[in-house]
């Protein structure tokens, strides 16, 4: 492994870091052996694919992970070594001297809070501001990340925001009080391009402005090219290649470092050769009142999706786009029937605006979605068995023995081991 010089006191550094979990018995090793230095002013890039032990270490840094976690090694910050130190001195590193973008926002922020409380609250708790300075400041972190319409933003609700605005509060709340050290979690997963310029921007700017040492977590090798100085390659929780971020793009030493840089998508889409239509819509609409005075009239309405029309055939793929909060998942969760809408939507030539919930649960076979949010989708309280197989029941799909063959066929079909199977969601990358 090729050593990164360190020419100043690093701001965060990990010496031989491993973490295994314990589940009774059963140790499973998630890290091991993890060495990094990190300075201020300096971006470090942690790659990898998924599962290889990224997010695990940038949690294990903060102390953020479960009971269950048995961590060994040294982790600093600054000259502090923070494995033995008490819960009052580490929320007092949290959110002040180390800020934190996690990778799931609709996880992170409190569903029953509004936004722009939960911002201030991290201001007045490290800051001591009161309230209407709070607030003044949020407003501020909030414009700063390219969030619009701020004051009804402010008001909103998590569930009230697209994935992008979510995860823009995010790095709002990390970079509210200016800390010393960034950790970023895949921070640019869920923006269009032209939020994760503007976000990856404001970052290095943010950097120059307070000498902030940053560690970027992502599998995004273009960003890390882009921004970082230089990287650590992880591939089963082990840092298989390190060094300045130009000598491992430019002469990459291990095999797995050599996969990630070719794995890129090439070739053109195939034609598609069917003509029958399958999914269409005409004039779909969808919009959500907003309520005002003493009342509650409707006052306006957010105009999420208007006068969307569409036509898909068999076999082809049609791709919607557009940046964060324009109605792409608005119009994919309306031709689910998942919210209420206006206009046709047809399948198959049957209109599902006229179908019942009842008569529409047959169809629902027939066409799938999956959801911008995995965590946030599955239920916490049943295993991954026990997720997938539900719909095999609900459609009396085989027997009880044939539909645990197909759960374990489906699971090994997208590259899960069977095994982790009575997992539970949380126990997942």
């Amino acid at each position: 492994m090729t050593e990164i010089e360190i020419t100043d006191s690093p701001a965060i550094s990990a010496d031989n870091l491993s973490i295994s979990f314990q589940n009774g018995e059963q140790v499973t090793a998630a890290v091991q052996n993890v060495s990094f230095s990190l300075q201020r002013g300096k971006t470090l890039a942690l790659v990898g694919e998924s599962g290889s032990g990224k997010s695990v270490t940038a949690l294990s840094l903060l102390k953020l992970l479960p009971d269950s976690a048995r961590i060994k090694g040294a982790i600093y910050i600054g000259d502090k070594n923070i494995a033995n130190i008490n819960d009052s001195d580490m929320r007092a590193i949290r959110g002040n001297q180390v800020g934190i973008i996690f990778q799931e926002p609709m996880t992170s922020l409190n569903p029953l809070h509004r936004v722009g409380d939960q911002i201030s609250e991290v201001i007045m708790l490290h800051r001591g501001l009161r309230l209407p300075q709070a607030n003044q400041r949020t407003a501020e972190l909030l414009a700063l990340v390219g969030i619009k319409d701020i004051e009804q933003k402010i008001c909103a609700y998590p569930h009230e925001l697209s994935g992008g605005q979510r995860q823009r509060v995010m790095i709002a709340m990390a970079l509210a009080n200016e800390p010393d050290i960034l950790i970023a979690d895949e921070p640019t997963t869920a923006l269009d391009v032209t939020i994760q310029q503007q976000i990856l921007t404001l970052l290095k700017e943010l950097q120059t402005k307070f000498n902030m040492a940053i560690l970027f977590i992502t599998h995004d090798l273009g960003i890390v090219q882009r921004i970082s100085d230089t990287v650590c390659v992880m591939k089963a929780g082990e840092i298989v290649e390190s060094g300045p971020t130009e000598t491992v793009f430019s002469h990459p030493a291990h095999e797995y470092t050599r996969q990630l840089l070719a794995a890129e998508l090439v070739g053109s889409p195939a034609e598609c050769t069917h003509s029958d239509q399958l999914f269409s819509t005409e004039s779909l609409k969808v919009w959500y009142p907003i309520h005002g005075g003493v009342l509650g009239r409707v006052i306006d309405y957010v105009k999420a999706a208007n006068d969307i029309s569409i036509t898909l055939n068999r076999g082809e793929t049609l791709g919607i786009v557009g940046e964060s909060g324009s109605g792409k998942t608005t119009v994919g969760m309306a031709l689910m029937r998942l919210i209420t809408s206006e206009g046709r939507i047809s399948f198959n030539g049957q209109n599902l605006n006229q179908l019942k919930q009842k008569q529409l649960r047959p169809l629902r076979r027939e066409f799938q979605i999956v959801f911008q949010d995995p965590y946030g989708s599955l239920s916490p309280r049943m295993t991954v068995e026990e997720i997938v197989r539900e719909g095999l029941e609900i459609h009396n799909i085989g027997d009880p023995a044939s539909r645990q063959q197909q759960v374990v066929d489906v699971l090994i079909e997208v590259g899960i081991d069977p095994d982790t199977r009575h997992r539970y969601p949380h126990e997942f990358s």
